[in-house]
C-alpha cells in the first residue's frame, strides 16, 4: 500500500503526564486501522525530556486522512486523551498535554 501524504501531530506532555500519554498509546484502541486510506502509525518518544512526541500517520490521501479526523473513530481513539485534558480544565487546571498538527505531501521514497 503506498503512501503519498503524512500527518505528523507534535504532542507536548507536562512531565507528570508523559508515563500517562505512554501508557494510551501502548492501549490505544486501533481506531485509526480501520479507516479507509490509512497505512501505517509511528509513535515517536523524545530522547530529551523537553521534546515533544511525534505521532507520525502515513495515508494514501490528503482526502483520506481529512475523513479520519471527522469520523467517529477519530473520536473513539483519542476519547481518554480529551476527557484527560477535560478534567484538567474543569480542576482550573493547565491541561497535561497540547498538540500540533503539520501536514506534507511526499516528495520522494
Amino acid at each position: 500500500m503506498s503512501h503519498n501524504f503524512v500527518a505528523i501531530n507534535y504532542i507536548t506532555c507536562q512531565k507528570n503526564y508523559q508515563q500517562r500519554f505512554e501508557e494510551l498509546f501502548k492501549s490505544r484502541a486501533h481506531a485509526i486501522d480501520r479507516m479507509p486510506g490509512f497505512v501505517n502509525m509511528q509513535v515517536l518518544k523524545p530522547n530529551k525530556d523537553d521534546d515533544d512526541y511525534l505521532i507520525v500517520s502515513f495515508w494514501e490521501s490528503e482526502d483520506a486522512f481529512k475523513k479520519w479526523t471527522n469520523s467517529p473513530e477519530f473520536i473513539e481513539g483519542h476519547r481518554r486523551g480529551f476527557e484527560d485534558i477535560k478534567q484538567a480544565i474543569q480542576r482550573g487546571e493547565t491541561p497535561p498535554m497540547k498538540s500540533s498538527f503539520k501536514t506534507y505531501e511526499v516528495l520522494a521514497r
